[in-house]
Order: structure tokens, then sequence, then C-alpha cells
């Protein structure tokens, strides 16, 4: 169970698993983009394991490519929604999806909170500091929420995000058929939210 969807630009082409939420990288070919997908499997395996999910995924299947666009190329992937992702999403691979959500969400907050504030620059001494990093990803998140009709005010606490992250593990896990009612199916939410998440986690990890 390893489908994947290419999302090709023109200097970048990403790999995005369909069927595990968050497991998606980029390079600049297909084939790189899809070893250095499976250059990720470890990483994603700790997700799957806090998660209680058994990771057995395969060697990938492309089953389609869309075209990327700018955002691609500047290595995030396009709002761009296959329609694999308006197949009709069962409750129990929805709580299974759901279920890898909420264990990035925990290890991501985990990881943040034993990295120092300042992290290593990249090659051109940029990068955000650990707690540009972990606003970056709330605040999207909030964003990100809209798009499945989750909508919550600017936090002021983490009483507030934890209310917003329940609300919508609550919307996700249900079943879901068409027609689309919102600007996002929840197959690619869920695969949205969690990239953000982990492409961060993963960040931050690499620069502490």
């Amino acid at each position: 169970m390893n489908r994947v969807h290419l999302e090709i630009g023109r200097k970048k082409v990403f790999a995005c698993s369909l069927d595990w939420p968050g497991w998606a990288r980029s390079d600049k070919s297909e084939e790189a983009a899809l070893d250095r997908l499976m250059d990720y499997e470890a990483r994603y395996r700790v997700v799957a394991d806090r998660a209680g999910v058994p990771f057995l995924p395969g060697e990938p299947e492309v089953v389609a490519r869309v075209p990327g666009d700018t955002s691609t190329d500047f290595g995030v992937p396009a709002i761009v929604v296959p329609g694999l992702d308006l197949e009709p999403l069962p409750a129990a691979d929805a709580r299974r999806q759901v279920a890898l959500m909420r264990a990035a969400w925990d290890l991501f907050d985990e990881v943040a909170g034993d990295a120092p504030e300042e992290l290593r620059k990249g090659p051109r001494g940029g990068g955000r500091d650990r707690d540009r990093i972990v606003s970056h990803v709330v605040e999207a998140e909030r964003a990100f929420a809209r798009k499945v009709d989750v909508r919550h005010k600017p936090y002021k606490s983490a009483a507030d995000r934890d209310a917003l992250r329940g609300e919508l593990t609550a919307t996700l896990s249900s079943a879901w058929q068409p027609p689309l009612t919102t600007a996002w199916p929840p197959r690619y939410a869920l695969r949205r939210v969690t990239w953000h998440v982990l492409d961060h986690l993963w960040e931050i990890e690499d620069r502490k």
C-alpha cells in the first residue's frame, strides 16, 4: 500500500504518498524524488509506530502525475488536488490517517520542546529558529483547517491550539464521500496538514 502521485514542476518533482499522509519528498527528477521518498521510510516509520499503525508500505507505485507550479519548484507542494483525493474515504481509513496526523503533532511538540531556540543555519545563513518554526506551523494549521470549515480565531494559549486540533480531528475522522462541499477533500487535508508538520519536524531534527 504505497500509491504515489508525482507533482511535476519545471525544476523539482514532489513524490507524495496517497496512503500515508505527510510522507512526501521532492528532488530534481521523478526518479530522484521517489528515491528521496524512500530515503525517509525509516523516519516515517517513527510516526506510524507512535500512531500504532502497522507500516509495511512496499515499493512506491506511481498512480498519478499532476502539474506543479512555482511552489513545487520552491520546495512546497502546490495546492493541486489529484482526482484520487476525491475518492470516498471509509471511516476506518479516516481514523487510521487521523491517528498518523495526531502522531505527527505529538512528535513535533516533543522534538520542538527538546530543541534549542537557536538552530543551525543553512548553507547561506538562512532558516527560522525554533520558536518561529513552531509559530509558523500552528498558524498554518489554522489556515489549513479553514479549508475543511474548521474556523478558529488566532490563538491566545496552547488550549486554543488544542481546541482546533480536537475539532479538526473530529471532522476528519468521519467517513466522507462526494460531492465536495469544502475547499479541500478530507484526504487532501490530511496529507497537507501532516506533511507540513513533518516537514518542519524533520527540519528541526536536522538543524538542532
